[in-house]
């Protein structure tokens, strides 16, 4: 199961009244092969397909794609906002390596597609 911090929630709850998102959608979760260490996260906002994984929130929901759930088990989505950056982060136990960029990530119980250069994907 993957869980989600008070803040990152609360900043979900925002998004989706910002993006006058329609009832059922959430911020969807997966896992695509690209980025620099070989498999890299996918965020957006749409509605759950046959088979995800649902999170009901208080006025929010979310989402992880079914082809994902293996590679985001028992993670944990947190929103950060510092001076560099600002936005939600997933916080992977399964990734033995993660790439500075912080958008992609290698597992060790899983071979990872040819990695790209950084910022390629």
């Amino acid at each position: 199961m993957i869980s989600i911090t008070d803040k990152a929630a609360g900043e979900l709850r925002a998004l989706l009244e910002r993006k006058n998102a329609e009832p059922g959608r959430g911020l969807r979760l997966g896992v695509t092969k690209g980025g620099c260490a070989g498999w890299q996260y996918v965020m957006e906002i749409a509605a759950p397909e046959d088979g995800d994984e649902i999170v009901e929130l208080p006025g929010a929901r979310l989402i992880v794609a079914a082809d994902s759930t293996s590679k985001l088990a028992g993670c944990r989505v947190d929103y950060v906002d510092d001076l560099s950056d600002a936005g939600f982060r997933i916080e992977n136990p399964n990734a033995a390596r993660s790439c500075g960029c912080g958008t992609s990530f290698e597992t060790a119980s899983e071979p990872t597609p040819e990695p790209e250069d950084c910022g390629k994907s």
